[in-house]
């Protein structure tokens, strides 16, 4: 399997992804889901919004349940996180960010 965001020696985890949003793309290789956290910290809401309403897999849907509660609409939030089969977070909004894209980006690279 090819290991995204990354080169040989260096898996990228979710402190260098938030960092990357500095630049004026995101890095190469990123799944959709991903793309979303990082639109979503460059307060590109709807770019992220589109990106998780395009990944039909559990992963976007988590993505997508965190971005409704970013915006506060918590009734569509609590509906994508039952499709991703987790439970609605309490977590502070940045820590929830932070456990999403440490899970992804580590997911990709099993």
């Amino acid at each position: 399997m090819e290991r995204r965001n990354m080169d040989r020696h260096h898996v990228m985890n979710a402190k260098e992804l938030r960092a990357s949003a500095a630049n004026a793309e995101p890095p190469p290789g990123l799944s959709p889901a991903l793309a979303a956290l990082w639109h979503l910290t460059r307060d590109e809401w709807d770019a992220a919004h589109n990106l998780a309403q395009s990944d039909h897999s559990r992963d976007g849907a988590w993505v997508h349940a965190h971005l409704h509660r970013v915006e506060g609409d918590l009734a569509n939030a609590d509906y994508w996180y039952r499709r991703a089969d987790r439970p609605p977070s309490k977590a502070p909004l940045a820590d929830e960010w932070e456990e999403i894209a440490t899970s992804l980006l580590t997911a990709e690279c099993t």
